[in-house]
């Protein structure tokens, strides 16, 4: 059965970003538990910025989980990329993410790599830089099976990277993992709409390997703010059998608390 996320941002250099809840995590809990979220999706600095106990507690008082953590922060607040033509920060940047993936691993939530994959371009070719996302993500996913969690590999649209902006091409880059990678795919429906002829699909063609969906309409406003035909979208990841989280990555439209609300009514409208 799938369950409902929502995205609380502690990085206030991104603000106005897509991230419905900005207040700090003990605000960000009370909402979720307030509105029946089952959990939240954390974007931070880094794990410096987030006490783990204290997180724990807010989880365990507000009776939610922690869906998954962000790793965008090691490019907006470090500039470090996987596909970097230095080696030196690559490595930075893989040991940032391993950082991330201890601090969620702790409560069984999958770090999410977004951002920080880069891009391909006149210093990196585009088959030198898949073939360092790919070794990046098997090494990560490796790392992250001492904590029981996936390695959450998100693709994007062709404004934020050149890299992968389709599920079909995230299916290809992982196969070349081998068999046990322990690395799934982020489905993001804003991207999905840019990018792809046929989100329903899509999801077919991605459906044993996606393992987190981003809850989000076509103008990254909360579902039921564009144009997404949700009717189909909801009938097709029931169909695939994805019993993971619909996590909200939304613009806060109107404001935190509408969109908080318009996103668990959406979700209670198609999965509850």
């Amino acid at each position: 059965m799938v369950k409902s996320a929502i995205t609380v941002s502690l990085v206030e250099a991104a603000r106005g970003g897509p991230f419905v809840l900005w207040d700090g995590l003990e605000a960000g809990c009370k909402t979720a538990k307030e509105l029946g979220f089952d959990a939240i999706e954390v974007f931070s600095l880094g794990p410096e910025q987030v006490d783990s106990d204290e997180l724990e507690k807010l989880l365990q008082d507000h009776e939610l989980s922690l869906a998954a953590v962000g790793t965008g922060a090691g490019k907006v607040k470090h500039g470090l990329t996987l596909t970097s033509a230095s080696k030196e920060e690559r490595e930075q940047g893989k040991e940032f993410i391993k950082r991330i993936i201890e601090m969620g691993g702790r409560f069984g939530a999958g770090a999410i790599l977004g951002s920080m994959q880069g891009f391909w371009g006149k210093d990196v070719p585009k088959e030198e830089a898949l073939k360092y996302l790919a070794e990046a993500c098997g090494e990560l996913g490796e790392y992250a099976k001492q904590f029981n969690v996936p390695f959450i590999y998100e693709h994007l649209n062709r404004f934020e990277t050149n890299l992968c902006n389709r599920v079909e091409e995230s299916v290809a880059l992982l196969n070349t993992l081998g068999n046990d990678h322990n690395v799934v795919i982020l489905a993001d429906l804003f991207h999905m709409n840019i990018e792809e002829v046929d989100i329903c699909e899509a999801f077919r063609t991605g459906a044993e390997l996606i393992g987190h969906i981003h809850f989000v309409d076509n103008n990254r406003r909360p579902i039921g703010g564009g144009h997404i035909d949700m009717v189909s979208v909801s009938a097709v990841i029931k169909e695939i059998g994805y019993d993971g989280y619909l996590s909200a990555e939304a613009v806060p439209y109107p404001t935190e608390y509408e969109a908080a609300k318009q996103t668990i009514d959406s979700y209670n409208k198609y999965f509850g």
